[in-house]
């Protein structure tokens, strides 16, 4: 067990009665569902809970591609915070400056100006403000993605489980993922829109779409006086084996929605990176859009960081190394349930989805993935489908773990297929 699991754990019992009365009941259901285990502790690729199990994480929603307390983020965060964690918002702050000029450096060419916020769901508000600054109205996202869960970004995220209780929403126009001339259909009815789409769609269940989709979108923006916003929160710095979805097609989005990753696994930090010309009416009116914790030094600290030690690691590489090995394995794990239970494994880089035959087929293997000490995620557009979204860090030993675990779960749930007669 790590030195780092820690010596005052509280009770889980207590914990779960905290929960209940407190968070969520429903969370208290879920930690019951999974076996009320409780994470304590974390370093690189791996988590331990209370009792000093070790689980290998391949979860975290895409946000550990530097894995968990990665040295030279922690390092800066700590300097920092010994020095100046929170500003005053009304001098100037040089860790803003930087992390600006950091992520800047990485975007693709033309990205230039940086709107920091704390999560990803602000991210695409801050894109929706800007898309009504420039005068336009309409909202158009692509069935199956998400964009968050705030009121703007709901609007945006085409699913209505979590759009029902709290309609009326903004309007918003939800065309097929992957279809360009359906996109043209929409852009030529009504006034000029504001276009939100992935590269990769995560919650979706790890849906790639057709070669040349994301230029065709950038093309029809562009005939249309459109503003294409590129929302890479999931997929960016590295997720897919590239710096960013958008590399492969060259293409160059008006505005590009970063999180996740920029974070550094170790405090919640996301950005808006907009042309000079989409951001220009913030550029003009800096309290046109803004919040008290956006850019606060300790988080730029972080996304500084963060950049820096994906470049100068070669973690883009080693991501895009990594998920050709990931997805060999568990094709090779998984052979016995595939055209069964299983309907097929995809991904790209280290973003990868398994789609099972039913949803509770999907439940059980992130079960015996836990019981076998792995952690990974289901998607929440697309219960059937498990995602993978490990850090870059992983080592012989963990792919060897990962393989062992899969194996297990694979035997497991063909068992529980064979009940069921799938």
């Amino acid at each position: 067990m790590s030195t780092l699991t820690t010596h005052h754990t509280a009770d889980v019992a207590s914990v779960m009665d905290v929960y209940r009365r407190h968070l969520s009941r429903g969370r208290a259901r879920l930690a019951a569902m999974t076996g009320q285990v409780m994470e304590v502790a974390s370093e690189g690729t791996k988590v331990w809970d209370a009792d000093g199990k070790e689980y290998l994480d391949c979860g975290g929603y895409g946000v550990f591609l530097l894995g968990h307390r990665h040295p030279k983020v922690m390092e800066a965060v700590i300097e920092q915070i010994h020095r100046h964690p929170m500003a005053t918002r009304i001098l100037l702050e040089p860790a803003a400056a930087r992390a600006a000029a950091a992520l800047a450096r990485i975007t693709p060419p033309g990205l230039d100006m940086v709107h920091f916020v704390t999560s990803g769901a602000e991210a695409t508000e801050t894109a929706i403000k800007l898309a009504r600054a420039h005068g336009k109205q309409r909202l158009i996202s692509t069935t199956g993605g998400y964009h968050g869960k705030t009121t703007g970004a709901l609007a945006l995220t085409a699913k209505p489980f979590y759009q029902a209780p709290f309609r009326p929403l903004l309007p918003a126009e939800h065309v097929p993922y992957g279809d360009a001339c359906a996109l043209e259909k929409a852009l030529e009815q009504g006034e000029a829109a504001c276009v939100v789409v992935e590269p990769v769609q995560g919650e979706g269940g790890v849906i790639l779409p057709p070669a040349g989709y994301l230029a065709d979108v950038q093309r029809l923006c562009a005939a249309h006086g459109a503003l294409f916003v590129l929302d890479e929160i999931q997929t960016g710095l590295g997720r897919l084996g590239t710096w960013w979805g958008a590399t492969p097609e060259d293409v160059r989005p008006d505005v590009l929605l970063v999180g996740k990753n920029l974070s550094g696994g170790i405090i919640p930090v996301a950005a808006a990176v907009a042309t000079k010309e989409a951001y220009a009416p913030f550029d003009r009116d800096p309290f046109l859009h803004t919040s008290t914790f956006a850019a606060a030094p300790v988080a730029m600290a972080a996304a500084a960081a963060a950049v820096t030690a994906i470049d100068e690691e070669r973690l883009v590489e080693r991501a895009a190394d990594l998920g050709q090995t990931i997805l060999h394995l568990l094709h090779q794990a998984l052979a016995p349930l595939l055209g069964g239970a299983v309907v097929e494994i995809r991904g790209r880089g280290l973003l990868i989805g398994i789609e099972l035959a039913d949803e509770a087929l999907a439940g059980e293997l992130v079960l015996h993935l836990i019981e076998a000490g792995v952690l990974v995620n289901h998607s929440l557009n697309a219960h059937t489908v498990v995602r993978l979204t490990p850090p870059a860090l992983l080592t012989a030993s963990d792919l060897d773990r990962l393989a062992e675990a899969f194996t297990t779960a694979a035997t497991a749930l063909a068992n529980a297929t064979a009940r069921k007669g799938i």
